[in-house]
């Protein structure tokens, strides 16, 4: 990866929306040799999805909420489990694996209270 692959991950990172020509045209590349670049970003993996930023207040987001999730045992098929699982939970933005008291915080979008403890029943059930 040299500085201009950086450079690309950068910009798309802040609009991955633009089109390859404008992306070519800030890089000062041609739009074929960009195309090319991004990619090669997206086989290696640099670039694994694009998504749309959702405001909180849109419709049926009444709440958001870091939820403190910590795992039974911490074997690698646990682990492996519980990210398999989480990631299929509606309503779940973020989770990452952290070290201290708790295993992952949880970044949720729900209705509302009640929404959030029905989910988090739901889930400490598995």
């Amino acid at each position: 990866m040299d500085a201009v692959d950086r450079d690309i991950l950068i910009a798309l990172q802040r609009n991955g929306r633009q089109t390859n020509a404008h992306l070519a045209e800030r890089l000062g590349l041609s739009a074929s040799a960009t195309l090319e670049r991004v990619r090669k970003l997206e086989r290696d993996g640099a670039i694994r999805a694009y998504h749309a930023e959702v405001a909180p207040e849109a419709p049926g987001v009444g709440l958001q909420a870091f939820v403190a999730a910590e795992l039974k045992a911490h074997s690698r098929d646990h682990i492996e489990s519980f990210q398999r699982n989480i990631a299929r939970v509606s309503g779940v933005k973020t989770c990452s694996h952290v070290t201290g008291r708790f295993d992952y915080p949880v970044h949720v979008a729900v209705h509302d209270l009640e929404h959030l403890g029905r989910l988090i029943e739901t889930e400490e059930e598995r």
